[in-house]
């Protein structure tokens, strides 16, 4: 019996044959959110572009402040002032430049104006209430790297230097196939005995959608070696990666292994990971294919573990590893595993700190376990827990993002 292949290995593996999408588009910042940028934004300008005032106030010079000063202008935002004269003072709102010759400004708060002058009270500093310019970005300065996937917040930042476009790689199409003709669509008739409904299909549309990939939906596949041969050959020429659920092992009825092997190349590996342990690679002529296990839950933890990084790589992402937590475990696992187990759980927020609470059924098949949950605590092979010890976790949200 081979040896159970690391979760780590299997994941460098696959990384280190991607082939990332080089087609390059243009798009609005409006529509280009979760895209990946294919090149790095540097900034033509300072922001702010000149000092400013961080404060709805008066700007003057700040050894002046203990005398009473005739307010010689009013500057909104939006306008520039002219030079402040020697012993005055200048009415200024935020946001707007600090006017030549003023080094600070005082909140409106700490100030009086009567009959034209104003006088201020505390102490007041040089370049007190002022945001000096390219305090945010300074021209010439990278703001954001190739690699990044656009936030809402990025497509901000581009905004505020004058990008109204952003280069990103046009998005991967990734064919899904489920094998089994146990399965059956959601919306048909009752299933007859035997027969199940189609989860994992929606589970990676939408997994696939989460990442800002296109989505090639190839339907159910009949247990037959040519209706497999001929639907993985069409899922290859009309995608950049090919995935499937099932039909990876060596059971009589498994064609994709057989298929695939004969059209291209694969590599059948057996993970040391709970759950989903049967794990398939290789490619349908140049397209790299992908087998999951047909377990919902194993479809679900796979993908995020291996097919997940492989595809943003892929895309161009220059970094893919979600943030991991740290938590006090509300469970035990007395017996030491031979696989890395990823337990499905719900982290609480207590006065000691993040708890995590396993949910009771942690089966293959139970799909609800990755639903009710939001987390994975990942137990290490060999490892034992008591209810109080520290349990590395991954967040849902984080491991099925982009």
């Amino acid at each position: 019996m081979s040896p159970l292949l690391p979760v780590a290995e299997a994941v460098a593996r696959v990384l280190a044959l991607v082939r990332p999408v080089s087609d390059v588009i243009e798009l609005p910042l409006l529509e280009a959110l979760g895209l990946v940028l294919a090149s790095d934004v540097i900034s033509p300008l300072d922001v702010p572009p000149l000092d400013n005032s961080a404060m709805d106030g008066y700007a003057l010079r700040a050894h002046e402040a203990h005398q009473a000063l005739p307010v010689s202008q009013r500057i909104p935002a939006g306008t520039v002032g002219t030079a402040l004269g020697v012993g005055t003072a200048a009415r200024i709102f935020t946001g707007a430049p600090i006017p030549p010759g003023a080094d600070a400004v005082v909140m409106q708060e700490d100030c009086t104006e009567s009959a034209g002058n104003v006088t201020v009270s505390g102490v007041v500093t040089v370049g007190q209430n002022i945001r000096p310019r390219g305090q945010d970005i300074a021209a010439g300065e990278t703001v954001l790297a190739a690699g990044r996937v656009l936030r809402p917040q990025d497509l901000g930042l581009l905004a505020s230097i004058g990008c109204s476009t952003a280069r990103v790689y046009r998005p991967l199409r990734v064919a899904v196939l489920s094998t089994g003709d146990e399965l059956v669509e959601p919306g048909s008739d009752e299933p007859a005995d035997g027969a199940i409904y189609n989860s994992n299909r929606y589970t990676l549309a939408g997994l696939l959608r989460v990442l800002n990939l296109g989505f090639v939906d190839c339907g159910i596949v009949a247990d037959t070696p040519q209706a497999t041969a001929e639907a993985l050959l069409d899922a290859a020429a009309r995608a950049d990666c090919v995935i499937t659920t099932g039909g990876v092992s060596v059971g009589e009825e498994d064609h994709v292994r057989a298929q695939v092997e004969r059209l291209g190349r694969l590599d059948l590996w057996k993970l040391a990971i709970k759950p989903g342990k049967p794990l398939a690679f290789g490619s349908i002529g140049e397209t790299p294919f992908i087998g999951l296990p047909g377990n919902p839950t194993s479809v679900f933890v796979t993908f995020c573990l291996v097919a997940r990084p492989f595809l943003l790589k892929m895309q161009g992402v220059a970094e893919s590893e979600p943030l991991r937590l740290q938590a006090r475990a509300a469970f035990s696992v007395a017996r030491p595993g031979t696989r890395q187990d990823y337990l499905r759980v719900t982290l609480e927020n207590t006065p000691q700190g993040l708890q995590a609470r396993r949910y009771a059924n942690q089966s293959s098949g139970v799909l609800s376990s990755v639903s009710h949950s939001n987390a994975l605590a990942i137990i290490p092979v060999g490892a034992t827990v008591e209810p109080g010890d520290t349990v590395e976790v991954m967040l849902l949200d984080l491991a099925i993002r982009g």
